[in-house]
């Protein structure tokens, strides 16, 4: 799939939330889309353990991690498990670890920045629910894309 967040930007104006300028891509894979997964949790990553196990179908995970930057809710092992699955690519507000690894495994990851404490594993969490910040409302189903320009959302498949 060739993306291109700013030709997506031109042709469906109007129709499309752009998240603003806020992500760092740390993935081995620049452009990656799909349908959105989504994940509610703050500095405890046991659902995202459950869901990168799964199939991933092609589909992108958002993960609002409620922009903490004390924990990271991303590191290689998880990363590579979603690459195993399937995954196209993850979405964290929030950070990740195990930066250079990631970097070289075939996933697209968008994060807010790296921290190198793991976080505490209580199971607390929520999954496929609508989650919102840098001015997107992340729905599960819906179409997320990313590049280096950016994340863009629609209701729709655009490519």
């Amino acid at each position: 799939m060739e993306i291109s967040t700013p030709d997506l930007c031109d042709e469906h104006a109007g129709e499309i939330q752009v998240l603003e300028p806020m992500m760092v891509s740390y993935g081995g894979r620049e452009r990656f889309g799909g349908r959105i997964v989504t994940i509610k949790c703050f500095e405890d990553n046991s659902l995202v353990r459950e869901l990168v196990a799964e199939p991933g179908e092609g589909r992108v995970l958002v993960v609002d991690a409620g922009g903490s930057m004390r924990r990271a809710c991303l590191g290689d092992q998880l990363a590579a498990k979603a690459v195993a699955n399937g995954w196209e690519g993850i979405v964290m507000y929030g950070c990740i670890r195990d930066v250079d690894e990631i970097g070289g495994l075939d996933l697209g990851v968008h994060a807010l920045g790296s921290h190198p404490m793991k976080t505490d594993k209580k199971g607390v969490g929520e999954r496929d629910l609508s989650v919102t910040f840098g001015g997107v409302t992340f729905i599960p189903g819906a179409y997320v894309y990313a590049d280096n320009n950016g994340v863009v959302v629609s209701d729709r498949a655009l490519l």
